[in-house]
């Protein structure tokens, strides 16, 4: 399908969506924030498609939503913006999402690459939540992702001071996965989410599916989750295949049932 605001690709089984609006900063624009959760539908309902980098480019992911297009709305109109669409689809998306984050990622930007399951950062890649300095807060899952991520006392300071930190902070606190320099950090996050592309597509549902619902469960109840999934697993081709392919000392070839 042809957008405006996003360019769409699949390489080894890899979905690449790369937010196109360079002159704005790749700021989230109502019409991006449609293409872009377009793209993502697209790509959950692709079987060839087992996992998905989110971009932008070089200088910005995202310096986050269109301040221009955002200012004159009412308090329904961000209430149904911010439960619905992107948002909705990253957090019940059962293939895994990575952020190939470079320059500024800020605002519902920084939340975008929160929302993902990995994020590679480049070295000049700033992550912060600067939404206090025009009178409102992160409404995106900012102060919830960075609360459990980072924990209370740096959540607060980056939600109320709105200073953003660097990729090298951001790895130090467990924010991103890995730096890499520039001009290899697209790279770098295409060949960790071909790697996972290329693992066995329902065990790979299921893993993401059981380290999400460790946030929400205790320890007994994840156990018992994670037990359960676990023991389904048995009953796909892909663990017989597995089986079988690791006793022949050979590369297992997974169909994804």
């Amino acid at each position: 399908m042809p957008y405006e605001t996003v360019i769409t690709s699949v390489e080894n089984n890899v979905g690449l969506i790369t937010l196109n609006r360079p002159q704005a900063l790749n700021a989230l624009s109502a019409k991006l924030s449609a293409e872009l959760a377009d793209a993502l539908t697209e790509f959950l309902q692709d079987a060839e498609v087992r996992c998905i980098v989110i971009t932008g480019n070089e200088k910005a992911f995202s310096a986050g939503a269109d301040i221009k297009e955002m200012g004159p709305r009412q308090s329904t109109d961000m209430l149904d913006r911010f439960t619905s669409s992107i948002w909705t689809l990253l957090r019940r998306a059962r293939k895994p999402v990575i952020a190939a984050v470079s320059g500024h990622c800020y605002g519902g930007g920084c939340e975008l690459a929160l929302a993902c399951d990995m994020i590679v950062a480049s070295e000049t890649a700033k992550f912060g939540q600067p939404e206090i300095n025009i009178g409102i807060i992160p409404g995106a899952g900012g102060t919830q992702r960075w609360t459990r991520i980072v924990g209370k006392a740096r959540a607060m300071e980056i939600v109320l001071t709105g200073k953003p930190i660097s990729a090298q902070q951001a790895m130090a606190w467990g924010v991103v996965n890995r730096v890499a320099p520039v001009e290899t950090y697209l790279s770098e996050a295409k060949r960790l989410a071909a790697e996972i592309a290329a693992q066995p597509p329902v065990a790979a549902r299921m893993a993401k599916e059981a380290v999400i619902k460790a946030e929400d469960l205790t320890l007994e109840n994840g156990l018992d989750f994670e037990s359960r999934l676990f023991a389904m697993l048995f009953s796909t081709e892909d663990q017989k295949e597995g089986a079988r392919a690791f006793v022949e000392k050979r590369k297992p070839i997974w169909k994804g049932r």
